[in-house]
């Protein structure tokens, strides 16, 4: 849209209303206003129209369309004061680099944690899909036997497979958390303030929603390297190549279900305790940022809270997902339940390793937390340092 007019200067409020008649309201593209010497940018010094200007620009660079071209000119008798000519541009680096930012801190953020807890992943995994009666002193014998008959690294077998789930899963959940927060923010008009409990639930459990259905496949090869011998299969590909041949491609998604339903309230509520404990946090010390170890406690929390909520399903997916290696012959959600508790009862069956899940999560829900935060925080202030000296 193409705005001429003579003798700006003297008119810079009558400009000032017609742009604010014309201009949408979200969205702005090629606005170019011209004066005696053709286009520039600067603004007069009119104070009614300098002011109003000034203010629209000042809410169109928040908008999320945002503006593509911005050229404001108001005569060649101005005090000439430039406008950033590339807000919409420089808007959009930044969003793009606090995505990958988000990448990288959450991909970091799980494989530190799910590499220190892995020995302890495995053991669990193996009670969960077998009959044994758990005990602390049960799983310690295990881990002892596993060590003198498979060595020290066997401890971490489906490791790698875990890696290579964890990676992705972790990624996508923590950047999706962040673009859900942001959405939410906005749709629910508290954009740049921190979130009601009802969003800051779902926006958690969005985002685990959406990393779920990305990785699952990955999920269920690491639960089979897991609870298998190291003969069986040599690698990850080994068991999506033999997964699909011997139970057809529906097999990579046995246990989806159940899988989907344990993460939105594991997600959601590990999320929501976090990000609340922090707030409060914030609002009772007068510190915005909490310590290290304060955020190792915040996490624990949430992991205790979290699993607590979702293990019974989490015992059931690990039971579907391994029927194909057990000798049973799991289906469905409600029938693999039934099973369960008939042959060993509610809380035996349903919560059977729980206890080992309230070391393991807390210490791993506790060090994934805290990572993507800390790494956040120093990659922010790298690109800090980076924009200053460019």
């Amino acid at each position: 849209m193409l705005y001429r007019r003579p003798q700006w200067s003297a008119r810079a409020g009558e400009c000032a209303a017609h742009l604010c008649a014309t201009l949408p309201s979200h969205y702005v593209h090629n606005i170019s206003c011209y004066g005696d010497d053709g286009p520039h940018m600067c603004c007069c010094n009119p104070d009614a129209g300098v002011a109003f200007i000034f203010r629209l620009f000042e809410e169109l660079r928040g908008m999320e369309n945002g503006i593509k071209e911005s050229q404001v000119g108001l005569g060649k008798n101005c005090a000439h004061t430039v406008l950033p000519s590339a807000m919409v541009s420089e808007k959009g680096n930044k969003n793009d680099k606090g995505v990958l930012n988000s990448l990288m801190s959450g991909a970091l953020a799980g494989a530190v944690a799910k590499t220190a807890v892995a020995p302890l992943d495995r053991t669990k995994i193996i009670f969960q899909v077998s009959s044994n009666r758990f005990s602390a002193k049960e799983a310690y014998r295990l881990i002892y036997r596993t060590y003198l008959n498979e060595g020290f690294l066997s401890l971490w077998r489906g490791n790698s497979a875990t890696m290579v789930r964890v990676i992705p899963y972790a990624a996508i959940q923590f950047c999706a958390h962040e673009q859900y927060k942001k959405l939410l923010g906005s749709y629910y008009g508290y954009q740049g303030a921190a979130l009601t409990p009802i969003p800051r639930l779902l926006a958690g459990a969005l985002a685990g929603t959406t990393a779920a259905m990305v990785t699952y496949p990955l999920d269920l090869v690491r639960a089979r390297m897991a609870v298998t011998p190291k003969e069986m299969y040599s690698n990850i590909f080994e068991v999506f190549i033999r997964m699909s041949k011997e139970e057809g491609l529906k097999s990579l998604y046995r246990g989806f279900n159940p899988t989907i339903l344990g993460v939105i309230p594991y997600a959601g509520i590990s999320f929501f305790t976090y990000e609340t404990l922090k707030k409060l946090h914030a609002e009772h010390s007068g510190r915005t940022q909490p310590y290290p170890f304060e955020r190792l406690l915040f996490g624990a929390c949430a992991g205790i809270l979290g699993q607590s909520a979702s293990y019974p399903l989490d015992v059931v997916r690990r039971r579907m997902q391994t029927a194909g290696v057990t000798g049973h012959t799991y289906s469905t959600i409600l029938g693999t339940m039934k099973e369960v508790v008939s042959e060993e009862g509610l809380i035996r069956g349903l919560y059977k390793g729980l206890s080992m899940n309230w070391v393991k999560g807390p210490v791993a829900v506790g060090i994934s937390f805290t990572t993507f935060d800390l790494t956040q925080i120093l990659l922010k202030k790298l690109q800090r340092v980076s924009d200053v000296q460019r």
